[in-house]
């Protein structure tokens, strides 16, 4: 996956808010599966990948449907925004491991 910035993160979180609550776990895994494939699949064959991008988490966030933008005050957002964080901090460690 490519380098993770503020705008990957707030754009799974908008993925996430979207979703249902049951489902949000689930779908933040599938979009870091996604992006590190496309992003394998970036530098492999040196085009994008036709469905999942550039092997960003921005890129496959923007295939679904986000919610707009809410501030931090709005707990569900801030419930997203930590799934996203944890599960990134997950796949940094299980990448230095590997």
């Amino acid at each position: 996956m490519r380098t993770v910035l503020h705008g990957d993160v707030s754009a799974a979180a908008r993925a996430l808010l979207a979703a249902p609550p049951s489902e949000r776990e689930s779908i933040c895994l599938q979009m870091f599966n996604e992006a590190q494939l496309a992003h394998e699949y970036t530098s492999d064959m040196g085009r994008l990948h036709p469905k999942y991008g550039n092997g960003s988490l921005m890129a496959v966030a923007y295939i679904r449907r986000l919610a707009d933008e809410p501030s931090f005050n709005d707990l569900q957002y801030c419930e997203c925004f930590e799934i996203v964080l944890r599960n990134l901090i997950r796949f940094n460690i299980s990448q230095r491991h590997n």
